[in-house]
Formats: C-alpha cells, sequence, structure tokens
C-alpha cells in the first residue's frame, strides 16, 4: 500500500503507522483497523494524542471535505479496538503453542532463548519484573537478542486471553502467531504511547 498523509500532521507516513477511518452511511466517523471498509478513507497517525487532536478540531470534517460527527469518545474506542485484536492475537498464539505463562516457564525461555517477548502484567508485582530483567539482561550480556518486556495488559486480561487464572507473566515463542501478537501489542503500545522496557 503506497504512502498515507495525516489530516492532523499533515506528514506522509507508511500505512502501517497510520489509523484508517471511514465516515458510516449515519455520517459517523469509524476507526477501521484492518483498512478493508468501503468508501473513503482518512488517515491519522496511530497515536492516541493525534485522534483526540482530530476529534477536538474538527480535522475529520475537513479531512473528508464533508461534515461528519466524531464522537468524544473515538480516541477510546480505538484503544479498545487495538486492545481486543493484540488479546485475541494473544489467545491465537496459546492456541498454536507460541505461548507459555507462570514464572517459571517464563524465566527458563528467556534463559534458554527460546522467548521473542516478555508480556508481565500492569498490576503484577514489580519483584517479579526484576527477575525477569535480569534474566533478559543476562541474555544480552551473553550476547543473544534483546528482549522487549510490555506491561500493557492487566492480570485479568492476560488470563481470559490465555485461558488460565491469575497470569502474571507470559512469553511468547517464535512463530507466526506470535509474530503477529507482538505486532499487535506494538501498536497498542505506540497508540498510548508507552516504551517497553
Amino acid at each position: 500500500m503506497t504512502e498515507r498523509t495525516c489530516i492532523v500532521t499533515r506528514e506522509v507516513r507508511e500505512p502501517g503507522e497510520l489509523i484508517r477511518f471511514v465516515a458510516a452511511p449515519d455520517r459517523s466517523v469509524v476507526p477501521d483497523l484492518k483498512r478493508n471498509l468501503p468508501g473513503r478513507g482518512v488517515w491519522v497517525t496511530a497515536k492516541r494524542a493525534f485522534v483526540e487532536q482530530a476529534v477536538k478540531n474538527a480535522v475529520f470534517s475537513r479531512g473528508f471535505k464533508s461534515a461528519v460527527k466524531a464522537d468524544e469518545s473515538l480516541p477510546s474506542m480505538v484503544e479498545k479496538l487495538m486492545t481486543d485484536a493484540a488479546l485475541n492475537a494473544l489467545g491465537f498464539a496459546r492456541k498454536a503453542g507460541e505461548c507459555m505463562n507462570g514464572s517459571g516457564k517464563v524465566e527458563g525461555s528467556i534463559r534458554s532463548g527460546k522467548a521473542i517477548a516478555i508480556l508481565h502484567a500492569s498490576d503484577g508485582a514489580e519483584d517479579g519484573l526484576r527477575k525477569l530483567k535480569q534474566a533478559t539482561h543476562a541474555v544480552e550480556r551473553d550476547g543473544g537478542p534483546r528482549i522487549k518486556i510490555w506491561r500493557i495488559f492487566t492480570s485479568t486480561q492476560m488470563s481470559m486471553a490465555l485461558g488460565a487464572s491469575n497470569v502474571i507473566h507470559a512469553a511468547l515463542i517464535e512463530g507466526g502467531a506470535a509474530r503477529n501478537c507482538m505486532l499487535r501489542v506494538t501498536q497498542l503500545s505506540n497508540y498510548r504511547e508507552m516504551e517497553p522496557s
């Protein structure tokens, strides 16, 4: 797909760095994360602050060149859709055998070089996170890859996605489903402007 222009910043970007929006028949603005809804689309840089700015400053109407309704809840709606997509991808990674949870298993996957990314519950204890960081730093010191740790989901969200209880840590293991989950998590992290550890 060719580059697109953000209607807020006027910067030209790759489609992966933007969110597409379309106007529904009732003239409400609808996010099109999969980029497959019919009709003319407009694009906004994939960060919550820019979506908020587009709503606040009536930029969508200028982008569509006609009056549209961009609800104040649009930035939250986009975040919820992105969160759901990332959690669904996490569930698929588990079904594909490309995700494991539990402190011992996760630490083992890091030290063995199998983990490509780690999820630590946003409401999880700092002590558990410190142990994971020690393991990832040890792998890096030994010449292994940098393993990112995201704190983007609550324990409840991770538990539901993985069909388990009290999930605090999860490791993504190399594979197509895990890579897709990493992509979704990265997109959500960028939208929230959160950096992984």
